[in-house]
């Protein structure tokens, strides 16, 4: 809590601005429900810890910085609006905080960005995103721990219909030129998330029933 605590008035300062109290008990909060299994807390603190190591390739770092933070601030499975939702927690901070309405709509746009429908459009946005994406290039005990823990989260779905959808997911990652569009993450995450999503893809068509 300590460390979280100081991460979010680190952060803030980026903007020159403070972050309010209420709005960071409310996103641990938030991380911290029950129903969530991968994004929680520790994925907030995984995405805020590797910021730090790259927040010198941000244009803006203190609006990235932001957004990674409410990044997953609402996050139902089903939803197809969890971006959109949390941004608008982004928005309704800044704004509290006395952010300009540019700012409020750049840290909207990373947000966003993050719902990956699409190639993100500048240096920012691809850190963001890439980032988030960091797990897919963890190490192998780290990807299986967050395959079972999405799994946990998308528990109602069956698990058959689970894994082919999980397959084509994973799949469309791994048809991209590129997973990372930052140069140092790429470097970094690429040929490692590569061979996990390969190995999951394996997985998950193997445990499929024969039809």
């Amino acid at each position: 809590m300590r460390d979280f605590r100081h991460r979010w008035t680190q952060d803030w300062a980026r903007l020159g601005l403070a972050g309010s109290d209420a709005w960071l008990a409310r996103l641990l909060a938030a991380y911290a429900e029950p129903g969530r299994h991968y994004h929680t807390l520790q994925h907030l603190a995984e995405c805020l810890e590797l910021f730090d190591r790259v927040a010198h390739l941000a244009n803006r770092p203190g609006e990235a910085a932001i957004a990674l933070w409410f990044h997953d601030a609402v996050y139902l499975p089903p939803a197809k609006d969890n971006e959109a939702r949390s941004a608008d927690w982004a928005g309704a901070a800044l704004r509290e905080a006395g952010a300009g309405e540019d700012v409020c709509e750049r840290v909207w746009a990373l947000i966003m960005a993050t719902a990956h429908h699409a190639a993100p459009g500048d240096t920012d946005a691809c850190l963001v995103v890439d980032i988030d994406l960091a797990i897919l290039g963890a190490d192998a005990a780290r990807f299986a721990e967050y395959e079972e823990q999405v799994r946990a989260e998308y528990a109602a779905v069956p698990i058959d219909l689970f894994r082919q959808k999980r397959a084509e997911l994973l799949a469309r990652f791994l048809e991209r030129p590129a997973i990372y569009q930052t140069p140092k993450l790429h470097a970094r995450f690429e040929n490692q998330a590569r061979a996990n999503l390969r190995h999951a893809i394996e997985a998950a068509e193997k445990n499929q029933p024969r039809r």
